[in-house]
């Protein structure tokens, strides 16, 4: 199918969601569109580069499932959509954000196939994509179940989707792992891109996700099946993937 055609089968809508959905949204597209000119380096440097290589298993895990269409959901700057590129040559990957600042940061990263959207009213129809991907995404939809539905709304059946994101790791790591996520991470990334802000919101947000089996329970309640996770860097970061049944 042709990209450009492929393209203007989306369905535009106007998104019909309660004002603390709405209010939300602004929050995180505003902060994540102040700090997107650091927002790279902070990543790089506050995870020890171990977030390159994250994103190297979740594309090969992709990768083996041969998708002709991958949609990376909160592509933010890009990094996991340029990652699949590279490792699935073959297909076509299409970016979604809806804080125009990164967005303009994936396009300078010569990514070309990028649309300005919101997870909770996708503008796809239904079907569209064989895999959904998002890395650091989820937790700050409004949503939970209802950025999944849409996930699942989007993929065809038999389709794949894939998670990664931050988890709390099990105790001894945990109890180093809570006072730099709590303390320490945020201080360095206000040096680093002067919204310290950002990065409380940060470690909040990863306390309050869920992790683990109660994300594969998640999954299965949104429709998905065969759900498993795979704690990474010690648990630091899990990466979850399901299939979507009929």
């Amino acid at each position: 199918m042709p990209v450009l055609h492929f393209l203007s089968i989306a369905r535009i809508q106007m998104p019909s969601v309660i004002l603390p959905t709405l209010e939300k949204g602004q929050r995180v597209r505003a902060m994540f569109g102040e700090i997107a000119g650091r927002y790279d380096l902070a990543n790089h440097l506050l995870s020890g580069g171990l977030d390159f290589l994250w994103r190297r298993r979740a594309a090969r895990m992709v990768q083996n499932w041969q998708p002709a269409r991958i949609l990376d959901l909160a592509t933010g700057s890009g990094d996991l959509a340029i990652t699949l590129r590279q490792t699935c040559p073959g297909a076509l990957v299409v970016g979604a954000d809806f804080c125009p600042p990164m967005l303009a940061r994936a396009r300078r990263k010569g990514l070309e196939h990028l649309v300005a959207a919101d997870g909770l009213q996708l503008p796809f129809a239904a079907a569209s994509f064989d895999a959904v991907t998002i890395a650091f995404g989820l937790r700050n939809m409004a949503s939970e179940p209802g950025a999944l539905a849409e996930m699942r709304r989007v993929l065809r059946t038999g389709g794949h989707v894939l998670i990664l994101d931050f988890s709390i790791p099990s105790a001894p790591l945990r109890w180093i792992y809570r006072p730099y996520l709590h303390y320490v991470l945020p201080w360095i990334a206000a040096l680093l891109t002067g919204k310290k802000a950002a990065y409380d919101y940060l470690g909040d947000s990863i306390e309050q996700f869920p992790h683990g089996t109660a994300m594969c329970a998640l999954l299965a309640e949104a429709g998905f099946d065969s759900a498993a996770h795979q704690p990474l860097s010690g648990g630091i970061v899990s990466l979850y993937t399901a299939r979507r049944s009929e």
